[in-house]
């Protein structure tokens, strides 16, 4: 008896942990993020980021992103894409540049789940900065300025992290103000 009892009691506890993880997923443009959803299940479903749905599904990445992973992703909202030269966004989602979108996309994923904490601790363990290759081969640097986590591109680039740990059912999202280019 006391032993169901226990497994009553771990059972309890592991399904409030999963509960309260779920409650403490960040809202993204005010629309609940699901940790039992995937990258891209949840991505579809923030207003802020329906400028990056579009290049996803032209680069073909839906399938990839909604994979196992883990994958960490830097996600950039609506106004960093406005903020690019005009013109760049309608010539990356022309067919004959899905080369060079699915570049730019998979310059924002690390392999595996880093949350915020990890990047911080692996900053501090740099001295100040600390490198991560992404899926498409180049690098992106991490610092912290002030209180903020600032993502860097090898073009000097630099987003800061407007939302951290987004956690997916296959990975994590931050949502970032800037887009990163290869």
């Amino acid at each position: 008896m006391k032993t169901i009892q226990k497994a009553g009691i771990v059972a309890f506890m592991l399904s409030m942990a999963l509960g309260l993880q779920a409650q403490d997923n960040p809202k993204v443009g005010g629309a609940p993020m699901s940790t039992q959803k995937n990258i891209v299940e949840n991505a579809v479903n923030s207003p802020i980021h329906t400028t990056l749905v579009v290049p996803v599904k032209a680069a073909d990445l839906v399938s990839t992103l909604q994979g196992e992973g883990p994958f960490t992703v830097f996600a950039p909202v609506n106004e960093a894409f406005e903020a690019l030269p005009e013109g760049t966004v309608p010539t990356l989602l022309k067919p004959e540049n899905k080369k060079q979108l699915q570049a730019v996309l998979t310059y924002h994923v690390i392999p595996g789940k880093l949350d915020a904490s990890q990047l911080l601790k692996a900053i501090k363990k740099g001295d100040g900065q600390a490198t991560y290759t992404t899926v498409q081969g180049a690098k992106l640097t991490f610092t912290k300025k002030g209180k903020n986590l600032m993502v860097s591109d090898q073009k000097g680039n630099t987003a800061q992290v407007t939302i951290a740990n987004v956690f997916q059912s296959n990975g994590v999202i931050h949502v970032i103000d800037t887009v990163l280019l290869p």
